[in-house]
Formats: structure tokens, C-alpha cells, sequence
């Protein structure tokens, strides 16, 4: 039998997360500094050079997005009628530069830079493409993505993953944890059930 009875209400508001208190603030000081870098080109040469930067960006950025995307197409194409799997981790890259399943998402980002308003943010989407410091932001995101969503020694993640190695049919078994690595708790002393 259940009741009608609401939990009460925590007695602490819950705390914005960092990044919900961060990333506005974030944008805000990117956006002022475009503003500014633009502002800044726009009166050492003119106006219509800063127009003809953006311009030009988009276009440039444009082009390398519809590059990437006929390649990843291309790539998807080659792979099904090879009957792989496109994203498969040990699979070989039909063609390209040799990766395979993440080979476009650089350029893609690269070129959605360059499609935003603003120099630093060109300058950032040319890092990208640059082949020696693309390949760098690659391993880096990589490594950090890879940290993120390793579960900690420990915690709850890495139970239920060592569960799922270890009964993959998902059948409870009753049982007791014993920790090594602290004191031991002294044993529970029940009294003897009498009928």
C-alpha cells in the first residue's frame, strides 16, 4: 500500500554546476573578444577589409564543411557495400588518411569556426586544419574524453561495470562485500530465534 504523502522538500536549493555558472560568462568574453579583434583590424586598415575576412571565412569554412561531409559519405558508401561496419574500431579506412570513423570531425569543426563571425575563432578553425596541430587537438580531446568516461576506481560505474563483466545475464547473487583495504566492522551478535 502506497501513500499519497510527498517527500519533503530539500532543505538546500541545489547549486547551479560549474558549468552552468561558467559557459555563459565564457561566451560573453568570447563574444567581447571578436568584438573587439574586429574592431581593432577595422581601424588599422578599413571596414571593408574586416567584411571581406568574414566573407571570406564563411566561404573557405563552407567549403571544407561540404569536403568533409562528401567524404564521410563517401566512407559510408565504400564501407556498406564492403559489408563492414563504418564505425567499427578495428576496421581499415576505405580512404582518406587512414583513421577510421572520426576522420571528418576535425575538418568539420575547423570549418564551422571558420564559418563564425569573428578572427580568433578563424584562427582556431585554421588550427584545426592545420595537419600537425590538428592531429594534436585530436590526441588531446581524446585523452580528456577518454578520462571522463572511464569510470573512477571505486565508484558505483566501475561496480556496475565489473557486474556486467562478470554476470552478463544479470542474475543477483545474494552475498557479502569485504573490504581489505580498512578495519574490519565487528561481526553482527543476532539473538537465537525460539519458536
Amino acid at each position: 500500500m502506497t501513500s499519497g504523502a510527498t517527500p519533503p522538500p530539500n532543505p538546500r536549493p541545489s547549486r547551479p554546476s560549474r558549468a552552468r555558472r561558467y559557459v555563459p560568462l565564457g561566451v560573453a568574453a568570447w563574444m567581447v573578444l571578436e568584438i573587439w579583434l574586429l574592431t581593432v583590424v577595422a581601424e588599422a586598415t578599413s571596414g571593408w577589409t574586416v567584411a571581406l575576412l568574414l566573407i571570406a571565412g564563411v566561404l573557405v569554412g563552407g567549403y571544407v564543411i561540404k569536403r568533409a561531409g562528401r567524404r564521410a559519405w563517401q566512407r559510408l558508401a565504400e564501407s556498406m557495400q564492403g559489408g563492414g561496419d563504418p564505425a567499427a574500431p578495428g576496421g581499415r579506412a576505405p580512404s582518406g588518411n587512414g583513421t577510421s570513423g572520426s576522420g571528418n570531425t576535425l575538418p568539420m569543426a575547423g570549418g564551422l569556426l571558420l564559418m563564425l563571425p569573428g578572427l580568433a575563432s578563424d584562427a582556431l578553425g585554421l588550427l584545426c586544419l592545420f595537419p600537425p596541430t590538428g592531429k594534436l587537438i585530436q590526441r588531446r580531446t581524446e585523452k580528456l574524453l577518454s578520462r571522463r568516461t572511464r569510470p573512477a576506481e571505486g565508484s558505483f560505474g566501475d561496480a556496475f561495470q565489473q557486474a556486467r563483466m562478470h554476470r552478463p545475464d544479470g542474475k543477483v547473487v545474494q552475498g557479502e562485500v569485504i573490504r581489505e583495504d580498512g578495519p574490519t566492522p565487528p561481526r553482527r551478535q543476532d539473538p537465537p530465534l525460539t519458536g
